[in-house]
C-alpha cells in the first residue's frame, strides 16, 4: 500500500529541526510494521490552524492523483488544529486514504466529538449534491421541454469507428464533472436529457475527453 509521511512544526525555530527529523524518524518505522510502503515524505513549517499550507495541499494532491491509499502522521494534530483539522480529516477519507498515527501506533483512532463532526459533514455534503443534482435535472426537463436537444450539438455525432458508440454530451460530462459531481450522479442528470448512458459509459467518456486534451497540449 503507498503512503506518505506528512510532518509539521509550527515554527522556522532550530530546535524544531529535532522535532522533525524525529517524528521522520518514527514515522519510517511505523510504515515498516503496516507494510506501508513510503513513497514521499512532507515537511511543513506552518500553524496548523492555517488550512492554506503547501504542505498539505500537495499532500491532498498526491492522495487524490497517485493512489496513495495512507497518510503517516505523529497525531492529528500535525495535520490540523480546530476548523482546519476537521476539513483536513475529511478530505483525506474523503478519497478513501487510511490515516497512522503513532500516537495509536497504528490506525488513527479519532474522538468521539471528532467522528460526530465528521459524520455530520458528509450527511450535509451528501443532501448538498442531492439538492444540487436535483436542480439540475429539473433544468434539463424544462429545457427539454422548451425544444432543447443538446444532442444536435455532438462534435462526434457523424463519427464512427468499429462498433457504434452511445452518443453522450461531452462537454455537459466535463461541466458537471467540474461541479464535482459523481459519475453516478452525472449519469442520471444525463438520463434527464433522454441519453440511456450508465456510470461506467460516462467515466469511460469522460477520461478519453481528458486524454484527448493531454495530446493536444503536448503537440
Amino acid at each position: 500500500m503507498k503512503a506518505i509521511i506528512y510532518t509539521r512544526v509550527s515554527t522556522d525555530k532550530l530546535a524544531q529541526e529535532t522535532s522533525l527529523l524525529r517524528q521522520k524518524e518514527e514515522l519510517h518505522k511505523l510504515a515498516v510494521e503496516n507494510n506501508l510502503e513510503v513513497v514521499d515524505v512532507i515537511e511543513e513549517r506552518a500553524s496548523g490552524y492555517n488550512i492554506e499550507r503547501d504542505g498539505i495541499l500537495k499532500l491532498l494532491r498526491c492522495i487524490q492523483e497517485n493512489d496513495i491509499k495512507a497518510v503517516l502522521i505523529q497525531d492529528e494534530t500535525r495535520l490540523g488544529r480546530g476548523n482546519a483539522k476537521i476539513a483536513i480529516l475529511r478530505c483525506i477519507y474523503k478519497y478513501n486514504a487510511s490515516i497512522f498515527s503513532i500516537s495509536h501506533n497504528g490506525k488513527l483512532q479519532l474522538s468521539e466529538s471528532d467522528s460526530m463532526v465528521l459524520e455530520i459533514v458528509s450527511i450535509v455534503e451528501e443532501f448538498q449534491r442531492k439538492i444540487h443534482n436535483a436542480k439540475i435535472k429539473r433544468g434539463i426537463k424544462k429545457a427539454i421541454v422548451n425544444g432543447y436537444r443538446p444532442e444536435k450539438n455532438l462534435s462526434n455525432r457523424n463519427q464512427s469507428s468499429g462498433r457504434e458508440k452511445i452518443e453522450v454530451p461531452i462537454q455537459e460530462i466535463v461541466r458537471l464533472r467540474k461541479n464535482k459531481l459523481t459519475f453516478s450522479e452525472i449519469a442520471a442528470t444525463l438520463r434527464g436529457f433522454g441519453y440511456d448512458v450508465s456510470k461506467a459509459t460516462v467515466h469511460r467518456r469522460y477520461r478519453e475527453f481528458l486524454n484527448e486534451n493531454e495530446g493536444n497540449q503536448s503537440l
